[in-house]
């Protein structure tokens, strides 16, 4: 019966499964056929381009209202990575009206070919060309993937100006944590979405289909559309610039002079997917991702997430835990990370680990915490989490002083960083990786010297509780961001960057295990310039992609050369952007974009990190007045843990360890059909795995 069951998986996976694509037109199918036949064979890791992967929804193109394209501008890895797309990709193929389907920017070489082909970009479920989906979302998570939209557009034959599209062109939308300065890529976009996606998408696409059936003109749309609270109309505000360079936005209607941001008041209440997608391939994160919270009161200075993704909502313990077998279930994942961007802040993070290590043990099914900060990862923590398997493991410091850490907020103590390292050390870890950043506010060469000093601290002592300890040490530049207290600070010039990284680079070197890696200054640098860039920038990125920017995140893909040829062409500073020190008065591209925390607050954080003064998490204690909460609709959500233990539903025990022996040994004889074929040998043996 085993023998049969897997039998009939191989079939379905590696043939029958890829055979039930609906692919509608004839002009689709012999698309498709083509690209098989003559591009897919000449292309790395064709498996980025083949769909019908498992949990994937394949909806007929011709049955649905609305179709809608969501684009990853960046790799299929990458984008498969993002668990922001997996949950809009849930959330709209819930409703029968839509169907949803995936496009992720393709290899240079793919471009290549479909350029040579004259083909376009095709999504994975139909293999539909991009420019038939009615809406098309682009999920802006990085400032340097920009180039990459001008790619998909490109490739979908759509003009990169939303002012130059008529009626016959898709909507171009975008959300994610890029949108907080929308300006920069404002002229690509038809809307915008700030904040939580999940609520706002449904509203954006139930006013579609009303709007489809009244065959309303375009700007009637975009009309119902500012309406929504969280989406940002770009042409809807003119924009001018002052002699000194400051952009200045005006609005085009009386009723609508900001966009604020919009706040999913219970994260319990959101659909979560509980089948998400399985990628082919090895994506960068290959595990089963369960979010614990959404939002950070901690109040790092230097950090844009934990500013505009305030108040913290917490899942309570008794949903995470269903969410968990219900995924576990549906996907074969090893791995289960627990994602927050502060995961041992989440109140029960001991009795959720407890729980999941009771229910998941004896399956060798592993939890990891990705975001830790020192002193919330207890030795209990290590002992339940190591249960399985020594999973990764991060500490940020940020900074070397303690001086510098009160600056920025950071909120921990030198002695917090040893206790953790030296817990993880008696617990069995080997490996520990340390992350930096050079360049933050008031900073002094005393405290570039402090991380050299602090990492030969930390070795010579875990050489102590372990001969094989390593560490491994990454230094970043820091970059200011908008909507943070320390968003009109200068930014390292080139030169002063890579000084410090030598810097460090030189002390670090004759340290046995001590293994250190810089961030390029370069790319920190274009970051920096989109990061607090206007409405001028659209030009600049369409002619670095005229150029042959591609990948810009790619240490390997960058082409800082071309980008300098870019800046030349366009005549646009990057120090205006950058190195310039701003004052507090002056007018900001994004002072129309509300993220609910006010000005004034981030002002007075300002004069605090001055002062070294520290602000405390207000979950701790008393309100800071950041201006995020009404405490009506808008407040902290977070589960104690006496309440959890009255929420967390039947009580668990573990497993029986069962010693006879049930093994049983059988052959397997399979083929690889179709599209199959272009699956790797590693990716076979994942599928496999995923299966059993």
């Amino acid at each position: 019966m085993k023998t049969i069951f897997l039998m009939g998986v191989c079939h379905f996976l590696l043939n029958g499964y890829y055979s039930d694509l609906p692919l509608i037109h004839k002009f689709e199918d012999n698309m498709k056929r083509t690209i098989i036949q003559d591009i897919l064979p000449f292309v790395e890791k064709p498996s980025r381009y083949l769909g019908g992967e498992i949990n994937s929804i394949k909806k007929d193109p011709e049955k649905v209202r609305l179709r809608f394209a969501l684009a990853f501008p960046d790799l299929y890895e990458i984008g498969m990575s993002h668990f922001g797309i997996q949950i809009l990709y849930h959330v709209l193929n819930l409703n029968e009206n839509i169907g949803a389907e995936r496009f992720f920017a393709p290899g240079t070489d793919m471009e290549d070919r479909l350029k040579k082909s004259s083909l376009p970009i095709f999504s994975l479920e139909s293999g539909r060309p991009i420019y038939e989906f009615d809406i098309i979302g682009f999920s802006l998570l990085y400032e340097l993937n920009y180039t990459n939209i001008l790619t998909m557009l490109d490739l979908g034959n759509i003009p990169f100006l939303a002012s130059e599209r008529d009626e016959n062109h898709p909507f171009v939308i975008a959300g994610g944590p890029c949108v907080c300065n929308p300006e920069p890529v404002a002229d690509f976009f038809d809307a915008m979405v700030l904040g939580d996606g999940e609520k706002v998408i449904m509203e954006m696409a139930y006013a579609w289909l009303e709007w489809k059936k009244e065959q309303g003109n375009k700007n009637s749309l975009l009309k119902i559309w500012s309406e929504i609270e969280g989406v940002y109309i770009p042409s809807f505000f003119d924009v001018k610039f002052t002699k000194e360079g400051f952009q200045k936005t005006t609005p085009k209607f009386s009723g609508y002079k900001e966009v604020r941001r919009t706040i999913l008041q219970d994260l319990d209440s959101a659909p979560f997917p509980g089948s998400p997608v399985i990628p082919f391939g090895k994506p960068v994160h290959d595990r089963l991702r369960l979010e614990l919270a959404r939002g950070c009161t901690r109040g790092c200075r230097f950090c844009q997430a934990g500013m505009i993704y305030r108040p913290v909502r917490e899942r309570p313990l008794s949903s995470l835990l269903s969410l968990a077998e219900c995924a576990i279930s549906s996907t074969g994942y090893e791995d289960i990370s627990l994602l927050s961007l502060s995961t041992g802040d989440y109140t029960a993070i001991s009795l959720l680990i407890k729980e999941l290590m009771t229910e998941y043990q004896s399956r060798h099914i592993a939890i990891s915490l990705p975001s830790l900060r020192a002193g919330t990862l207890t030795p209990q923590l290590m002992e339940l989490i190591k249960k399985v398997r020594k999973t990764g493991f991060t500490i940020a410091p940020e900074a070397g002083s303690q001086r510098l850490r009160n600056i920025i907020n950071k909120n921990i103590t030198e002695e917090d960083i040893f206790t953790t390292v030296r817990d993880a050390f008696r617990a069995g870890w080997q490996i520990i990786k340390l992350y930096f950043m050079s360049g933050l506010p008031f900073e002094t060469g005393e405290d570039i010297m402090a991380i050299c000093n602090l990492v030969k601290e930390l070795k010579a002592f875990s050489t102590r509780k372990s001969k094989r300890a390593k560490i491994n040490v990454s230094l970043g530049t820091f970059v200011p961001k908008p909507h943070t207290p320390f968003q009109w600070s200068p930014q390292l010039s080139l030169d002063q960057s890579g000084e410090k990284i030598q810097f460090v680079k030189q002390n670090l070197a004759k340290l046995r295990g001590i293994h250190f890696k810089w961030q390029k200054p370069q790319s920190s640098v274009i970051e920096g310039v989109f990061s607090r860039g206007d409405r001028s920038l659209s030009r600049l990125i369409i002619s670095a992609y005229e150029k042959g920017c591609r990948f810009d995140g790619w240490t390997d893909k960058f082409r800082y050369d071309l980008w300098l040829e870019a800046f030349n062409d366009t005549g646009i500073d990057m120090d205006f952007f950058t190195v310039r020190k701003r004052d507090v008065s002056e007018p900001l591209p994004w002072d129309h974009i509300n993220m609910g925390i006010t000005k004034e607050f981030l002002k007075d954080e300002l004069k605090k990190a001055l002062k070294g003064d520290l602000t405390k998490d207000c979950r701790d204690g008393s309100c800071n007045t950041c201006g995020v909460c009404d405490f009506e609709k808008i407040e902290p959500r977070v589960y104690p843990v006496d309440e959890i233990n009255g929420n967390s539903g039947k009580s668990r025990k573990k497993p029986e360890n069962k010693k006879e022996n049930n093994t049983i040994i059988f052959e397997v004889s399979y083929s690889k059909k179709g599209p199959a074929k272009y699956l790797g040998h590693i990716e076979m043996v994942s599928i496999f795995l995923r299966a059993l």
